[in-house]
């Protein structure tokens, strides 16, 4: 996937939410859901995308898989920006 394809992931608010909402943590579908107040199957559709891009990872534990950001590039990267907006 290249950068430009990366980035245009990022430029859906429902992804950039999860995404942000992943570097809390390991969390669920349905707890990403809950949070965010959306729906589980677009949450689900875009975490698939995000995982195909590398930006998130999923480890199943029992019947539920657990995301979370899938390096620490990725959350600095995120933080970065979100500091560099918020000066």
């Amino acid at each position: 996937m290249s950068l430009a394809e990366t980035f245009r992931l990022l430029g859906d608010a429902s992804r950039l939410k999860i995404l942000l909402f992943c570097m809390r943590g390991p969390s669920s579908v349905g707890e990403i859901s809950d949070a965010l107040d959306l729906s589980q199957s677009l949450v689900s559709h875009n975490l698939r995308l995000l995982r195909s891009a590398r930006l998130v990872k999923g480890e199943r534990q029992a019947k539920q898989v657990f995301y979370e950001i899938d390096d620490i590039h990725v959350s600095q990267v995120l933080s970065d920006m979100a500091k560099h907006i918020s000066e």
